[in-house]
């Protein structure tokens, strides 16, 4: 054998001194946005929690915050496809109101009050000015809603996004005392009023039939809205409204039966889930106009009407239903809130199941 000391090392200095920078994760730029939205979730403040991120977990204290047999209320939701559209354009300012809006919304109809939100926010490689307005977007849609953002999670993942793709999760928890969780089927009765609360247009459902309309119209997210003063991207932006403050008054003034928040399934599919079997809700869909963008949609594309009324929420966010007597209580509340409605309907004996049956045609221009 020859000397030792003659024997070449081979050295691979490149693999062994990889960082996790290196596979597509900045941990700087991560520490980089914390501290960019540190104070954005302060300001969500609320008794029961201090809203400061860091911890392992969020702490929440239901007695603080006035709670004597709470049963807990959890959602969970995104904004589906309508971030291609906020990509495309980099339009970040309202998509955190859409991700706290379908959350907290879907809360507040079952008669509690939202406490406390969480996000989830994925992507391929993290663009720190994009997911800070992002981010700081869900805290003042929490603070609107009284909601604390007590947490979240911000997960770089390298190889499973689209470069400039990101995605969106939100989980909300709210509570009410045992015994005022909504519906009260068993208070409805038919004569029951339907009220309807107006949407601010899409908000954030069916919009991968939207993007389809766009695309097939040829004209571009930057160019002029054929039914607004805005550029297309800015109208199709609109963020989902949030009811939390007209729901808990109509609650509060203790005449309210059933709640529906009009998600996905439109008018159709989600006010039978707060409808008793054997009662139908009659809407005269005469009673309202709904937004340009609704007549936009269905002249361009040549949507009917029935697919329109289970895709859109066609310019009604929000149900309410309540007794005849009641009904005028429950539009006052919800228009000292900032919100317009007015009665839309009627509770009907109906043949088993509980269904919405339509009178009239959409007011589309």
């Amino acid at each position: 054998m020859g000397d030792a000391s003659s024997v070449a090392v081979m050295t691979t200095p490149d693999k062994t001194k990889l960082t996790y920078k290196d596979a597509g994760v900045d941990i700087d730029a991560g520490d980089e946005l914390v501290a960019r939205i540190a104070s954005a979730a302060k300001a969500t403040r609320r008794t029961g929690a201090d809203a400061d991120l860091g911890g392992f977990g969020g702490l929440f204290d239901l007695k603080a915050a006035g709670f004597k047999d709470p049963i807990l209320v959890a959602s969970t939701d995104g904004v589906g496809t309508k971030l291609k559209i906020a990509i495309e354009t980099r339009l970040f300012d309202g998509i955190g109101q859409d991700l706290v809006a379908m959350c907290v919304n879907d809360i507040i109809v079952q008669g509690a009050e939202p406490l406390f939100f969480l996000d989830y926010y994925a992507t391929g490689k993290l663009d720190v000015d994009a997911a800070a307005a992002v981010i700081k977007g869900i805290a003042r849609a929490c603070r609107d809603s009284g909601c604390a953002l007590i947490g979240g999670e911000t997960a770089e993942m390298p190889g499973l996004y689209a470069k400039g793709d990101f995605d969106l999760a939100g989980f909300a928890v709210g509570a009410a005392e045992r015994g005022h969780i909504l519906p009260k089927t068993g208070e409805m009765r038919e004569g029951n009023v339907v009220i309807g609360v107006v949407s601010s247009g899409l908000h954030s459902n069916g919009y991968s039939l939207v993007r389809r309309v766009a695309e097939q119209s040829g004209i571009p997210y930057s160019g002029p809205s054929p039914f607004s003063d805005q550029t297309l991207g800015e109208a199709l932006m609109a963020p989902t409204k949030l009811y939390v403050k007209s729901a808990l008054a109509a609650i509060r003034s203790g005449h309210v039966n059933g709640l529906a928040h009009i998600t996905g399934g439109g008018i159709t599919e989600n006010l039978p889930r707060c409808l008793p079997d054997g009662l139908d809700a009659e809407i005269d869909l005469e009673c309202w106009t709904p937004p340009a963008v609704f007549s936009w949609l269905a002249n361009s594309a040549g949507i009917e009407q029935a697919e329109m009324l289970r895709t859109f929420n066609c310019g009604i966010g929000l149900i309410a239903v309540t007794d005849m007597m009641s009904s005028g209580h429950v539009i006052d509340a919800c228009q000292d809130s900032g919100d317009k409605a007015m009665r839309i309907g009627t509770l009907v004996k109906g043949d088993g199941g509980a269904n919405v049956v339509y009178r009239g045609a959409l007011k589309l221009t």
